[in-house]
């Protein structure tokens, strides 16, 4: 079953309509002040990491209740057709945005599905504008909705996107991953960085 989008964008499929018994999210105390730099993750993360030479290296900030804005500019290394965004590279800045998300909640969250529309297409040069927010919690699932523009905060829309996330524990990443770059991240004696480094994954 999927009900008419209202971002006039067609059909939202079932698994991204939260059940009838879904709650508001709610922000976590120790969530970061609104306003505030959110920063990298984990350093080689491909969307936000300041170790990946051709990463996307966007930036997100912490907004009112459970919103965020990010920023990225398009590189030419992050090109599809000739001058313009690769349509991969806009959905990883999406599901980076929606996933930076879950850190206003203080969960660790993966991605379950995303479902991207592209509305218009991206010059290489471009600063994208990312502004994204839970809509609703349901157990371990956490809904939530992102759009990007180009041209200023207000401009017109580009891609945008719905998403679900699921809840985790960090065994997830540590059964998964590389050994090595699990061991170098569990290593980190920052706490906060520690935890991070596991906030965003497939």
């Amino acid at each position: 079953m999927s009900t008419a989008n209202s971002r006039g964008a067609g059909p939202t499929p079932a698994a991204l309509i939260p059940p009838p018994d879904a709650r508001p999210p709610v922000r976590h105390p120790d969530a970061p002040a609104p306003g505030e730099l959110l920063g990298s993750h984990y350093d080689h993360c491909f969307g936000c990491g300041a170790g990946q030479a051709h990463g996307l290296h966007l930036a997100a900030r912490a907004g009112a209740g459970v919103t965020i804005t990010a920023e990225f500019t398009v590189r030419p290394a992050h090109q599809g057709a000739p001058g313009l965004a690769h349509g991969g590279v806009l959905a990883t800045a999406l599901d980076e945005t929606l996933g930076s998300l879950n850190w206003l909640l203080r969960k660790i969250a993966v991605t379950g599905r995303l479902e991207t529309d592209y509305v218009r297409p991206v010059p290489v040069d471009t600063v994208l504008f990312l502004q994204a927010e839970i809509t609703a919690v349901a157990g371990r699932k956490i809904y939530s909705t992102a759009v990007g523009r180009i041209g200023g905060p207000e401009g017109p829309v580009a891609v945008r996107a719905q998403a679900l996330f699921i809840e985790v524990k960090v065994e997830h990443f540590i059964d998964n991953g590389r050994p090595e770059e699990i061991r170098a991240a569990m290593a980190d004696p920052d706490q906060i960085r520690r935890a991070r480094a596991f906030e965003v994954n497939p």
